[in-house]
């Protein structure tokens, strides 16, 4: 008889896990969702024919693996066949080939589509990641960027000591003047704690090897480097790169995959949570679901469980003999998330580069100005014209980072909208007058966050590891701040385990791990000032 893997959570690291092992065994796959749509936070959210993608993603990676496992789910959109196209996103280039997929209303495609982003600060735009450039002196203006030399200058000579957070980390690394600009307010804003209270561990893994004086060493060094040179091909891109994107949003991506999971003998049952695990030992030997739609449970026995669900709810329903462990889980912490998203008619502001009804060129805009609680702005117009029911229109994501329970999380739906367009209207980017329309997005634990009792959770992946059958994947399952890619790296890892049999679940875990994967691997340091948020 054929055996049976139960993957809980239909994001990037269930359906990939999933359709890997349908296709490459005769291991039976029955995912479990319980939201009732797949994608995770990878899900496209439609509203009156506005398409929301929460979080943004662009699908680029250094896997040659996933880049071809996308393409492979969804064909690139060109108007003829073996067209290449040269794609870059963080120092990264690579080349891509579209299958000849036309770009109709009804395609099942990506789109090559560029990306632009920036920093809103002083009611300015900043390039993103910041760069030593003449445009950004300009906006800080002589003075202002003078003090942040000599305050660089000082953090140098007088280095805090010891380095045990990340403020400490990052004084040291960029002085006093420039983390408080363009650092202190918008990671707090994320994180919703201080940055004095965030381990150094999390800016060391986010901004390896980054200081001032490469960055100022590079962009001196920069006029000298000759275009032609093939290393500087490798890791030069302009502002303005290109990146892969489905045509109707990610949850596209992931609708397909679940329908071909399906297709090759998977089942997909959406709205059904895992509410007690049974297991002999360290071997798991099945899960009991409930069906919120009949309210019914039942329990179905399983040779491997892959698991996407929140850690901490993962030890709970483990029920450990260590009760350290389930200390150290229950008190993981996490970060959630609210999107407005907005219809408006126009938008306002006398900067560079607005379209005629004053839409900006950006995927997404950080705003770092520490008079409004407002942390990103995407404008999916530009993700792709297809999100956007009218192209007339202008539809935005306003994104809020904050606490489940918490104030902007309690308030209503009309009091949310309410606040995001009035601090949308303060920032000086829209007129209360020109919005049309908006809904709300609540995503619980949409970041685990590297704080608390996070310093203990080497102890929790121990005893998880002790389970031969049992396999982490994606960004809550493992609480790592994963991208999409990552989670399907670790999916992929999972799967190779089950197949060869394997205890050794090192692979799993060194996914989103080594030096080299990093976004700050790239050689240009001036593109990676603001990894630390």
């Amino acid at each position: 008889m054929s055996e049976t893997a139960v993957i809980v959570g239909a994001g990037p690291a269930g359906l990939t896990a999933a359709l890997e092992l349908q296709r490459r065994s005769d291991v039976h796959c029955v995912v479990l969702e319980a939201d009732c749509q797949v994608g995770g936070i990878s899900k496209t959210i439609e509203y009156h024919g506005n398409r929301m993608d929460l979080g943004g993603h662009r699908f680029f990676s250094k896997s040659d693996w996933v880049m071809r496992w996308w393409q492979s789910v969804l064909p690139i959109a060109s108007e003829s066949r073996d067209e290449s196209f040269d794609i870059a996103y963080q120092g990264q280039r690579r080349e891509v080939t579209a299958s000849g997929a036309k770009p109709a209303d009804d395609a099942n495609v990506m789109l090559v589509r560029s990306r632009l982003s920036r920093i809103f600060y002083r009611r300015k735009f900043f390039d993103y990641p910041l760069k030593l450039s003449y445009a950004t002196l300009r906006n800080l203006g002589p003075t202002y960027a003078a003090a942040i030399g000599a305050s660089y200058v000082r953090a140098q000579l007088a280095p805090r000591k010891p380095e045990a957070t990340l403020e400490d980390f990052l004084v040291n690394r960029f002085g006093d003047t420039l983390y408080r600009t363009f650092f202190k307010d918008y990671t707090e804003k994320v994180w919703g704690v201080a940055c004095s209270e965030i381990s150094a561990e999390w800016g060391a893994q986010r901004i390896k090897g980054l200081s001032i004086g490469k960055a100022v060493a590079h962009a001196l060094a920069k006029p000298f480097k000759r275009g032609s040179d093939t290393a500087q091909k490798g890791t030069e891109t302009s502002l303005i790169e290109r990146f892969l994107y489905p045509r109707l949003g990610p949850g596209q991506m992931w609708e397909e995959v679940a329908r071909r999971v399906h297709d090759v003998g998977g089942t997909v049952r959406l709205r059904h949570e895992v509410v007690a695990i049974h297991r002999t030992g360290t071997r798991i030997d099945s899960v009991e679901v409930r069906d919120a739609v009949t309210d019914s449970v039942y329990t179905i026995p399983c040779d491997y469980l892959v698991s996407s669900m929140p850690m901490k709810r993962l030890a709970e329903l483990l029920q450990p003999d260590d009760p350290t462990v389930l200390d150290i889980a229950s008190a993981l912490p996490y970060r959630d998330f609210m999107t407005a998203g907005l219809l408006v008619k126009r938008m306002r502001g006398a900067h560079a580069g607005l379209g005629a009804n004053g839409m900006p060129p950006d995927n997404w805009i950080y705003v770092q100005e520490p008079d409004v609680q407002l942390g990103r702005i995407q404008v999916f117009n530009n993700w792709s014209p297809a999100l956007v029911a009218d192209p007339a229109n202008i539809w935005l994501g306003l994104e809020y980072f904050c606490s489940e329970g918490g104030h902007l999380w309690s308030l209503g739906d009309d009091a949310f909208l309410d606040v995001a367009s009035r601090e949308l209207a303060k920032i000086g980017l829209i007129e209360l007058d020109d919005v049309l329309d908006g809904t709300v997005v609540r995503v619980p634990k949409a970041y685990p966050a590297y704080f608390g009792s996070y310093s203990g959770i080497g102890h929790v992946r121990d005893y998880l590891d002790r389970f031969c059958n049992l396999f982490p994947v994606g960004r809550n399952g493992m609480h790592r701040y994963n991208n999409q890619d990552h989670s399907m790296l670790a999916a992929k890892a999972a799967v190779d385990c089950i197949l060869h049999r394997s205890a050794d679940k090192s692979a799993l875990w060194l996914v989103n791990a080594e030096d080299d994967y990093h976004e700050v691997a790239s050689e240009r340091p001036e593109e990676h000032l603001e990894e630390a948020a």
